[in-house]
């Protein structure tokens, strides 16, 4: 079993999955809740298993792109899992857990079709967005970047193909983006459960983060914003 951790957004998500399936998960989408109800999911999982952390496989987190903070979160306590319990650590790109998250639902989880393209969409504030592409395989045909949307964005893929943009970035573009055979989900829920699937595909072919020198994927630096009023009234 590998218990998997989502915080690269607002929602805090973590689910305990074998090979197979989910067989738990916790998930809350209050605002800024990562550092308080993450371990506490965590702790409640095991118990309700009744493991401990070292009865694990491995530990999974979502490494970015997205929240600066909540992936500083996800990845430190799970950076502290894998040390303190001795078990591998194994890093996934959030842009591709969306992915197996929307390809594994339907209608799309029967789509074979060689056309339609992916395209998981994370609100990087104003009109700028983190994503990438991929085929219905799971194959990345666009690396993960950070732009700002325009009307002339994705003019290099041809409009024979459908692209589906989902994730809490593609509301904002929904306006924006002219082009044929462009689709929206904009219900789309990011969640630790959506991990599973590139999980145990990285697990089975051994691809491990070394735990001292691992970081999330942040994309572009961390902005911090001054204080409107000084509060010693200066």
């Amino acid at each position: 079993m590998i218990i998997c951790l989502e915080t690269a957004t607002n929602l805090c998500s973590v689910a305990l999955c074998d090979n197979a399936r989910v067989i738990s998960m916790r998930e809350s989408k209050e605002s800024k809740s990562h550092a308080s109800q993450l371990t506490v999911f965590i702790g409640e999982i095991l118990r309700e298993q009744g493991i401990k952390a070292g009865d694990l496989e491995a530990v999974a987190v979502s490494k970015g792109p997205g929240s600066y903070t909540g992936l500083r979160i996800g990845v430190s306590v799970a950076k502290g899992i894998a040390y303190g319990a001795s078990i591998p650590l194994i890093g996934i790109e959030t842009t591709l857990a969306m992915f197996w998250g929307m390809a594994g639902s339907q209608p799309f989880s029967a789509v074979s079709d060689s056309n339609l393209l992916f395209c998981p969409m994370l609100d990087a504030r104003r009109m700028e967005v983190y994503y990438a592409i991929y085929d219905p395989f799971g194959n990345k045909i666009k690396n993960i970047s950070s732009e700002i949307i325009n009307e002339d964005s994705f003019i290099d893929i041809p409009e024979s193909h459908k692209i589906i943009f989902f994730g809490d970035g593609a509301l904002k573009c929904k306006e924006v983006v002219q082009r044929k055979n462009a689709l929206f989900d904009v219900d789309y829920q990011i969640s630790a459960s959506h991990m599973r699937k590139p999980v145990f595909q990285a697990f089975n072919d051994r691809r491990f983060e070394d735990i001292a020198y691992f970081e999330p994927l942040y994309l572009k630096d961390f902005i911090t914003s001054l204080p409107r009023k000084n509060i010693l009234g200066k």
